[in-house]
């Protein structure tokens, strides 16, 4: 469980010669009782791993197809403790590392350590807290090594080189490559020295590289791949999700698959 079970996801893709796919999904857009569901078909699609939002009344990374699944999540009286319920629930019916996507506002007032013992016994692997910058990790990381909890780290484009060889040195799990500057949200191109960035951080991480933000197609998927281990794709499945167009997701996962093209 933990860190070794997202490690040993990602080496199982990337040694049999494909990239690795990260779809991100809200709980409970839609109601807590399709988590289940939801979860099963994205590990039946190929994911190698899933991130799973949390709704948040203040989302700071969020752009606006996943500011609305989370309006609909809290519409349902969705919140961390039912989340975390719901995937102890179904923890034995799951193979898939579970990374949990939420804010350090909610984890404070969860309390840090219980939160983490609660990740535990829910089964979530790893974690990613856009608002937590490297200088207060303090807070939580005691709690997340002593339950074998990943805590990946972003890396944005506007950071400087000396953070972004820190920021890689720290992230377990994955490097997650911001790919523009902003919030989350399918976009049509990405600047053309992305290439260059994506494999820069290569060079400095020990753990894959995955790109994510914007990325909408398959295009984008085989596209951004020559450069890194892998992406993040989140408004693009959210979209396809609530329109039950799981045809476009199958696609989306499929792209990533490069030894079978």
């Amino acid at each position: 469980m933990g860190k070794k079970k997202i490690d040993q996801a990602f080496h199982d893709v990337l040694e049999r010669g494909d990239k690795a796919f990260v779809p991100y999904i809200m709980a409970g857009d839609g109601g807590l009782d399709k988590l289940d569901e939801q979860l099963a078909f994205l590990e039946e699609a190929g994911a190698t791993v899933i991130e799973l939002g949390i709704a948040f009344s203040d989302p700071v990374a969020d752009g606006p197809t996943i500011q609305e699944s989370g309006l609909r999540a809290l519409a349902n009286g969705v919140s961390l403790h039912a989340v975390l319920d719901k995937l102890k629930e179904g923890k034995e019916e799951r193979n898939i590392p579970i990374v949990l996507m939420t804010y350090i506002n909610p984890i404070h007032a969860y309390g840090v350590d219980n939160f983490a013992k609660s990740c535990t016994e829910a089964g979530v692997d790893g974690l990613i807290i856009p608002d937590l910058p490297l200088e207060e990790e303090g807070i939580i990381v005691p709690a997340l090594m002593e339950n074998d909890i990943a805590l990946i780290r972003l890396a944005a484009l506007t950071s400087t080189e000396e953070r972004l060889a820190e920021i890689a040195k720290r992230t377990e799990g994955f490097l997650y490559a911001v790919t523009v500057t902003g919030t989350t949200g399918a976009r049509s191109s990405f600047k053309d020295y992305l290439g260059t960035h994506l494999e820069s951080l290569r060079a400095k991480s020990n753990v894959p590289v995955l790109a994510g933000f914007g990325v909408s197609s398959p295009e984008h998927v085989r596209s951004l791949t020559e450069h890194c281990d892998g992406v993040v794709v989140g408004s693009k499945i959210v979209d396809s999700l609530y329109k039950n167009d799981r045809a476009a997701i199958r696609e989306l996962i499929g792209s990533a698959r490069l030894s079978k093209q």
